[in-house]
């Protein structure tokens, strides 16, 4: 197999686990959300090789270039659906004390996080058809995002109702601090561009 394709194999593996982590996420055995938790995670590891792999032998091409953000998203997005289809989540807290968490604490956030990646590759494709792409391209903040991002959605996944209240703080506390990171990275982004967006 040729090493250029590689990085493209990955991406598409990605696209097509992405059906595959909805049906175990539902499927009606014990080790549902730990195996839809593991998939995601496998991903997101394709996503750092397909990278590390078309920079170390320099073979990107523009259809990996298309591809691997369309993965990201897809996956992120579909995956935080299936969370906050699940949010509800009890657990005992103290004895003989139950607390629930609300729905909203997951739902607002995940708004927040699918939202920013619209408005980004809006702003992305907009850039490009003027010949600014540069001006907003990924920066540090925007990968260091994405992998709290990643592993709030993985610890996330593997939560359901009846889970150690510690790991879903985690999960809570992953998630808020990449919200945080989005918005930061989205204002960056935003600024970047904001003489082409004003300009007459």
């Amino acid at each position: 197999m040729n090493v250029k394709h590689i990085p493209n194999i990955l991406t598409l593996i990605r696209m097509l686990a992405i059906p595959v982590l909805v049906v175990v996420f539902y499927l009606p055995v014990w080790w549902a959300h730990l195996g839809a938790s593991i998939i995601f995670t496998l991903a997101s590891i394709t996503d750092w090789l397909d990278g590390y792999l078309a920079r170390t032998f320099q073979v990107s091409t523009r259809l990996g270039a298309f591809m691997d953000p369309v993965a990201d998203k897809l996956m992120v997005s579909i995956a935080l659906v299936l969370i906050v289809g699940e949010s509800q989540f009890q657990y005992v807290s103290a004895p003989n004390a139950i607390v629930t968490v609300p729905a909203a604490m997951l739902a607002i956030p995940s708004a927040i996080i699918v939202s920013r990646e619209i408005l980004v590759s809006a702003l992305r494709e907009w850039m490009a058809e003027i010949g600014k792409r540069t001006s907003v391209a990924v920066s540090w903040l925007g990968k260091v995002k994405t992998a709290v991002q990643m592993v709030a959605v993985a610890v996330l996944l593997f939560c359901s109702p009846s889970s150690n209240a510690f790991i879903i703080f985690l999960g809570y506390l992953f998630l808020y601090v990449s919200v945080v990171l989005t918005i930061w990275s989205m204002v960056i982004y935003l600024k970047a561009a904001w003489p082409e967006l004003n300009a007459q």
